[in-house]
């Protein structure tokens, strides 16, 4: 029988060569870096990934060869970004299933703790604050999981979300995705992706209980911040 479009081999060896761009240590550091949705030059990702500026390139160069990244020229300076969030999920995904960093590495970074506290998945909060956040809306009824990491949004949710400034009649979710669990890489729990946690995402920034550091993918929280998630959500953080 003919067969159209691609065969279960052409699939292998698709999927073989992004595992193998992916799975070089050095090419991992750098989108690993850039999955907070950010554009970085190619020195400062040379700096995150540890290597001399020739080699970075001829690593952006693979990168984007095989379409995981995109660049746009700014001046003098070339700025590369992930191609798409699904290549910020993949990385995430690929992130989870590995062995935890060992919890010694963690504590002798500011940069790694920090990371790990709070910082974007691609449009979305992620970290230990993020699975905070997603288990708190849980907990108070706004959100119920529902089957393939999914979270149906209940009227609750939807009057809190409103109050709080995001009115979801108004999200446009790309395929149907509403309020999905992303599996997060140093928690090993999930955090709130799709539509509305990239809603969310943006509410908190807006509204300044969150911010932006150096860090690329990093943010704090502010002081209002740490009193209104302890008052409207029950999470408290030590600043």
């Amino acid at each position: 029988m003919l067969l159209y479009g691609p065969t279960l081999n052409d699939m292998d060896e698709s999927i073989a060569s992004i595992a193998t761009l992916m799975g070089d240590a050095t090419r991992a550091r750098m989108l690993l870096a850039l999955v907070g949705d950010v554009a970085l030059p190619a020195g400062e990702l040379a700096m995150c990934a540890n290597v001399a500026p020739q080699t970075a390139s001829a690593y952006l160069a693979k990168l984007l060869e095989g379409r995981l990244l995109t660049s746009e020229t700014q001046g003098r300076h070339h700025y590369y970004r992930l191609a798409g969030p699904e290549v910020a999920a993949a990385m995430e995904s690929l992130a989870a299933v590995a062995p935890p960093p060992r919890r010694d590495r963690w504590a002798e970074s500011p940069r790694a703790r920090q990371l790990r506290f709070a910082r974007t998945c691609y449009n979305h909060l992620a970290g230990k604050l993020a699975t905070d956040i997603n288990d708190a809306l849980q907990q108070l009824g706004f959100l119920v999981p529902e089957a393939a990491r999914h979270y149906c949004l209940t009227e609750n949710g939807r009057v809190w979300f409103k109050t709080f400034g995001i009115d979801t009649a108004m999200l446009r979710p790309k395929g149907g995705e509403l309020a999905r669990g992303c599996l997060d890489w140093t928690e090993r729990r999930h955090h709130l992706a799709g539509a509305l946690g990239a809603a969310l995402l943006r509410r908190l920034l807006e509204l300044k209980w969150l911010a932006r550091t150096k860090e690329p993918r990093a943010v704090r929280v502010t002081h209002e911040g740490q009193r209104q998630l302890e008052a409207q959500l029950r999470v408290k953080v030590q600043i």
